[in-house]
């Protein structure tokens, strides 16, 4: 698909894919972790870049996405249907200890969206499901139906950024109440969230271009997925095993991916600035902590990507890299 045409529904075009392969690439024949194969856009590029003797590992924990990798007949390519979070202890297990690269695209993919059964979206209806993999885990209706007003208050509010969500967790609740008492059904579709919640929130929103569950939704999926832990688990393994020289290449789509991102990269950027002994006593610059990453880039889609993909809007990619000696142990 080239850059001048939309994605049709139901297609994927990765975001910012020639840059992010651009900066992930420093080996010709090194080893790379696409660490969110989605629908492969990001790896396809990958292996047209790569050496013979290189080497690409995929993670996705999404079947449908695992599937889709299964087209690609390439002894350079390995996928593995697992969450990114678990990357070392997978990687270990295929007997690579250090890589020169890890793509983290943190989007979720066209498939994804589009379908109505994954549940993901206020703008078809299907089942409250949400879960990135399909075969274990809560689904978004069974958290709904058992978490209290304070934990949903919480969830929509720091992981929606949404200031009604104490209307829109009572509304939950009052739900459940003339369920339990056979007034209404449960809220089992993304119907039944999404009227709820415009039901819920004020009439004074000022941002009429969002439908008012917009916010809600990404919440809720974010908190059945885990997904910032997981991210922070991940950059956690990353960066430990790149080598001296290699990238962590990690694409957002919103502030709290983002925020994350960013303050990891600072952290090991600036270690001086949270390291314990250099706050509670003068060291000399040599006892100073070095540095471990460097942030290297900020890229954001120019306006022809946008227009041709309007997902990539809220896009943003940063990079670092790897500016010492991977540490010998960590925490597995």
């Amino acid at each position: 698909m080239s850059r001048s045409q939309s994605p049709r529904v139901g297609e994927h075009q990765s975001v910012l894919a020639l840059p992010a392969v651009d900066y992930l690439l420093t080996h010709h024949d090194g080893t790379y972790v696409d660490a969110t194969f989605g629908r492969g856009g990001h790896s396809r590029l990958i292996l047209e870049r790569l050496g013979q003797k290189g080497k690409l590992v995929a993670f996705d924990r999404d079947p449908q996405a695992v599937a889709a990798a299964a087209s690609i007949a390439d002894p350079r390519f390995h996928v593995e249907h697992t969450p990114f979070s678990r990357l070392r202890v997978t990687l270990d297990a295929l007997s690579i200890t250090r890589v020169n690269g890890v793509l983290l695209d943190l989007g979720m993919s066209s498939p994804q969206i589009d379908d109505p059964a994954r549940g993901f979206s206020w703008r078809a209806d299907g089942p409250l499901d949400m879960r990135m993999d399909p075969s274990r885990g809560e689904t978004a209706a069974e958290w709904l139906a058992r978490a209290s007003f304070e934990e949903l208050a919480q969830v929509i509010r720091d992981y929606g950024e949404e200031r009604f969500a104490a209307s829109i967790a009572k509304a939950i609740v009052a739900r459940r109440a003339e369920a339990k008492a056979g007034a209404a059904g449960p809220l089992s579709t993304t119907a039944d969230l999404a009227g709820l919640v415009a039901n819920a929130v004020s009439r004074s929103r000022k941002d009429a271009s969002q439908h008012p569950a917009t916010r809600t939704f990404q919440a809720v999926r974010i908190h059945v997925n885990s997904e910032l832990e997981e991210l922070a688990l991940a950059l956690d393994q990353a960066a430990a095993m790149l080598s001296s020289g290699g990238r962590l290449v990690a694409i957002s789509f919103h502030s709290l991916e983002d925020r994350i991102v960013k303050r990891f990269i600072d952290a090991h950027h600036h270690p001086e600035r949270v390291s314990d002994a250099a706050r509670r006593v003068p060291l000399r610059a040599d006892q100073l902590p070095r540095p471990t990453l460097t942030a290297i880039a900020r890229v954001y889609p120019d306006e022809v990507e946008m227009a041709a993909n309007p997902r990539a809007r809220s896009a943003v990619m940063r990079v670092a890299e790897r500016t010492t000696e991977p540490w010998p142990e960590v925490n597995r």
